[in-house]
């Protein structure tokens, strides 16, 4: 039994050297999202920590196998909807981006449940929602004219 438990306990601590990348890019002020404050402070409390380059990471994201998660959640998060690049996303991504987004929110899948239980500023109320939403119409109003 000691062996198993000096087993565990060894790739516990081998598998901390196996890290993920966390660096933020830099983000370019000039293509990133621009909105009201009101809106800039819901994404960011729900939204800013998986969909842009400004993750704020938690002590915990150097936490192995935690980490990878967090990395991945990060990654798929970045490529589905990224604020910091919004201005390089063409048009018509951005349409989709924003309809998918504003079905998500809308549904409660979004932010996903296991962020928001660890990010309580991440919880959407009523309002935060229907800021969310009149905003993404907007710029969906905004797009089908250009």
């Amino acid at each position: 039994m000691k062996k198993i438990l000096f087993g565990v306990l060894g790739i516990l601590i081998a598998i901390q050297f196996i890290r993920p990348n966390f660096n933020n890019p830099k983000v370019d002020e000039k293509i990133a999202l621009q909105a009201d404050e009101n809106v800039m402070v819901v994404l960011k409390n729900a939204c800013f920590d998986c969909h842009s380059n400004e993750v704020q990471y938690p002590w915990y994201h150097n936490v192995a196998p935690v980490s990878w998660v967090m990395a991945a959640h990060i990654d798929s998060g970045r490529r589905a909807i990224n604020f910091s690049t919004w201005a390089d996303t063409n048009a018509d991504q951005r349409i989709t981006r924003l309809k998918r987004a504003k079905q998500l929110i809308s549904n409660g899948l979004m932010p996903k449940g296991s962020y928001a239980l660890m990010h309580p500023k991440a919880h959407l109320d009523t309002k935060d929602k229907k800021t969310l939403e009149q905003f993404f119409d907007q710029q969906l109003e905004q797009l089908k004219k250009s």
